[in-house]
């Protein structure tokens, strides 16, 4: 907003920006520590206003983007998903087609349900059914379920199958993996994701950043601000603002797991790696000897100890990278992140709201408002742009920040 000529005052509770989106030092008392994400987060091409936003705070330059998934077999054998020569939608059948992990008849499933995709995206039930009944429904076989669909769309809607709005996956294939020839490509940051969102000395002098400043209650009728735009987790919104009437009931948290570890030597040369059959879904190598394992909708963990899920995590590895098999543990961190997102369960899409509010001068966002994503961090950047647009026409002002 401050790009339009407004003058902004940021105010976070924490001592750093980014929210779920961050990153701290390891030992918090030494102020050259490592430091490492909550989460590791990716984007794909497709992100067109998250990629804005990284180019007006100028850190596009700091994302490393990937044309090809590995995935990974218990024992440690490696199918890559590329594109190939023919145009899109059928960029990524040449490579499907060569997939070890999958039968004859489960490559036919997943090419029949990647055109089903296209003849159903019109259906209007896709919000009141989730993305296993409509699988079901097209006679998907498990390994093409458990091997090709529930990969990409737990670690893309962090939720799971059984519980995810249908909706959300097609939006997944439809606009990610199958719109373009490079749309599919993923997007890795490259630096710690604090620096990616610390925004110091790029927001401009029109926006003013205060840090360690929490907001208790936002007062319509007060003169500190002409317009307020509350961007918290729908789980706090009715603390600033208690008489909004929004809907939350609907709405639950899905949790993520993050599982950093550093071995004594290498344990694979991949960049990132898709865990088939296991409980880990995603491997990234941050060094040589430093990986983190992801895994989504973590329900199952929630309830583990730290070392249990250390202990599970390097178990699983084992089977997969042989070369760990030889190598120590050097040193381990989990981060359980209980509330990483809102669950993109059906029926949710009638309870997230728009932006603007009973207040003229009040407008919300945040990733569980109607952005027409799923929890996404373009899902977030798409509400602040809307919220941004509504300020600025409450304004007079006529400024367009959505792409």
């Amino acid at each position: 907003m401050g790009s339009a000529g407004f003058q902004v005052d940021l105010h976070e509770s924490r001592p750093f920006l980014g929210g779920r989106a961050t990153s701290f030092p390891l030992d918090p008392s030494d102020p050259e520590s490592e430091r490492i994400d909550n989460c590791q987060h990716v984007l794909l091409r497709c992100f067109t206003n998250l990629l804005d936003f990284y180019e007006r705070v100028g850190v596009a330059d700091k994302i490393t983007f990937y044309d090809r998934f590995f995935y990974v077999r218990p024992g440690g054998e490696v199918d890559v998903l590329k594109r190939g020569l023919l145009p899109a939608p059928m960029h990524l059948a040449g490579s499907l087609l060569c997939f070890g992990a999958l039968s004859a008849r489960d490559k036919w499933s997943v090419i029949r349900g990647l055109r089903a995709l296209e003849r159903d995206a019109k259906r209007p039930d896709l919000e009141a059914i989730t993305m296993s009944e409509w699988l079901r429904s097209n006679h998907t076989t498990d390994a093409a379920r458990e091997r090709f669909w529930r990969p990409i769309l737990v670690s893309a809607l962090n939720e799971e199958l059984d519980r995810a709005a249908a909706r959300w996956g097609f939006q997944v294939f439809l606009d990610g993996m199958m719109v373009d020839r490079t749309s599919y490509e993923m997007g890795v940051p490259a630096v710690p994701l604090a620096e990616l969102y610390s925004g110091e000395g790029k927001l401009g002098t029109s926006v003013q950043v205060h840090t360690r400043s929490a907001v208790e209650r936002i007062d319509p009728e007060s003169d500190e601000a002409d317009f307020y735009v509350c961007a918290v987790p729908f789980d706090r919104v009715s603390s600033l603002l208690p008489d909004l009437n929004l809907q939350l009931d609907k709405f639950e948290h899905s949790p993520i797991t993050g599982i950093h570890l550093w071995y004594d030597h290498p344990i694979t040369d991949l960049p990132h790696a898709v865990l088939l059959d296991r409980t880990l879904q995603w491997l990234f190598r941050k060094s040589d000897t430093y990986v983190q394992a992801v895994v989504s909708a973590s329900r199952s963990l929630t309830e583990l100890s730290r070392g249990e899920i250390v202990e599970l995590a390097c178990k699983e590895i084992r089977e997969f990278f042989p070369a760990s098999r030889s190598a120590k543990l050097v040193r381990s961190h989990v981060i359980k992140e209980v509330r990483a997102t809102y669950s993109s369960r059906p029926g949710l899409q009638a309870s997230r709201p728009d932006p603007e509010t009973k207040y003229r001068n009040i407008f919300l966002a945040g990733d569980w408002t109607n952005t027409g994503w799923p929890p996404t961090m373009e899902g977030a950047v798409r509400s602040g742009y809307h919220a941004a647009e509504c300020v600025s026409r409450a304004a007079g002002v006529e400024a367009s920040f959505l792409r």
